[in-house]
């Protein structure tokens, strides 16, 4: 679903012991925020678009018998339990020689999708009409919303219990780091504002589809055939999710240019806030920043790749030919025009940090790798 690099740029967000507690954070540690920030007028315009919506996005979401499920990719549970076993045996062969990096990144990307609950709690905190009022409203805007989080329940699910079945890693450490990650929540910057959500998406699920992507070509070039192949079907969804939210502002900045304009302005010109910035494990404080940093450093998710999703926007929306902008829209559409440039002067310094960095991860256990059981 969702990858990080913002951290390496700069901005770092760590976590610290306050914020695994359910109860608000003290005023001390408070800072004010903008919230509902789209003017009220605008709602009728998501209102409008309803029906382009069940046209042009609703289809990009598979019927249910159309799409895959985690079984598909695991050992076989309803065979007899020699067979079985023998499928898990094949399994810890094929993944033995995955390095650790490559696993504590898997991990963290397998973490960020199993706080799904807060991404669909993200979407129905959203103005403008776009949110699921009753929890199963006709709407479709939010039979969106519900086939995207369904479809994306599955990644989860999937890479757990691929990575339990490996044996290599310390599930009751990543199992801690969901329920943290999921009790933190995320605080992203998008006001409850639609049209900078559906920026923010948009995004995250094309870094999504480089990252996955990436974790599909390294398994493949380990020889663990399998891992590549759910890597790489995970990353075709993403792709999908990608071109509805990239469709979607297409369309906003189509029927309201400079309110688009002003959105995708305020994402892509700043630090963009990865939904896993609260990552925590219960050890170690800058566990977000240590995971995107051994991604960039095996080529997972990169300061390049970081540049060329705000390249490729930039070129899908053609940010630079919108007209009829008040002026105020003209100067946001310089502004993330002339971003990428300002942010490519960065990557250097980016480079340089995450080689000197060598963390270590909790979730990766030091156990000895071996087989579920031994032949006799």
């Amino acid at each position: 679903m969702l990858m990080a690099m913002c951290s390496q740029l700069g901005t770092s967000h760590s976590w610290t012991p306050t914020q695994c507690h359910l109860n608000a954070p003290t005023k001390t540690f408070q800072k004010a925020k903008t919230t509902h920030s789209m003017p009220p007028e605008k709602k009728e315009i998501f209102k409008s678009l309803e029906s382009w919506v069940s046209e042009r996005v609703l289809p990009l979401a598979k019927p249910v018998e159309e799409c895959w499920q985690p079984h598909d990719f695991l050992p076989n549970s309803t065979l007899p339990s020699d067979e079985f076993i023998d499928q898990v045996n094949d399994l810890r062969d094929r993944t033995a020689g995955l390095p650790d990096e490559y696993l504590a990144v898997l991990v963290g990307n397998m973490i960020t999708e199993e706080a799904l609950p807060t991404y669909q709690s993200y979407l129905n905190n959203m103005d403008g009409g776009v949110a699921d009022e009753t929890g199963a409203s006709n709407n479709p805007w939010a039979i969106w919303s519900r086939s995207w989080t369904a479809e994306e329940n599955r990644h989860g699910d999937l890479l757990k219990t691929y990575l339990y079945l490996t044996g290599r890693v310390d599930m009751q450490m990543v199992e801690k780091t969901i329920q943290y990650l999921i009790g933190a929540g995320m605080d992203i910057g998008t006001e409850n504002n639609p049209y900078m959500g559906f920026v923010y998406t948009s995004f995250q699920e094309r870094a999504t589809f480089v990252s996955d992507g990436c974790l599909a070509r390294l398994a493949r070039e380990r020889g663990d055939r399998v891992l590549s192949c759910i890597c790489g079907t995970i990353a075709a969804d993403e792709k999908r999710h990608e071109i509805a939210y990239e469709r979607i502002v297409e369309k906003l900045l189509e029927v309201d240019p400079t309110e688009t304009m002003i959105a995708i302005s305020k994402i892509l010109s700043g630090h963009i806030t990865m939904p896993g910035h609260l990552m925590h494990d219960g050890r170690d404080p800058h566990l977000f920043s240590h995971f995107s940093a051994v991604a960039q450093r095996i080529g997972v998710y990169t300061v390049s790749d970081y540049i060329n999703n705000l390249e490729f926007l930039i070129r899908q929306w053609r940010l630079e030919k919108i007209e009829g902008l008040t002026s105020e829209g003209k100067h946001a559409q310089e502004v993330v025009c002339g971003h990428v440039a300002r942010i490519r002067r960065l990557q250097e310094r980016a480079d340089e940090r995450v080689q000197k960095m060598r963390p270590t991860f909790s979730w990766i256990s030091n156990k000895k790798k071996v087989l579920m059981f031994e032949k006799s």
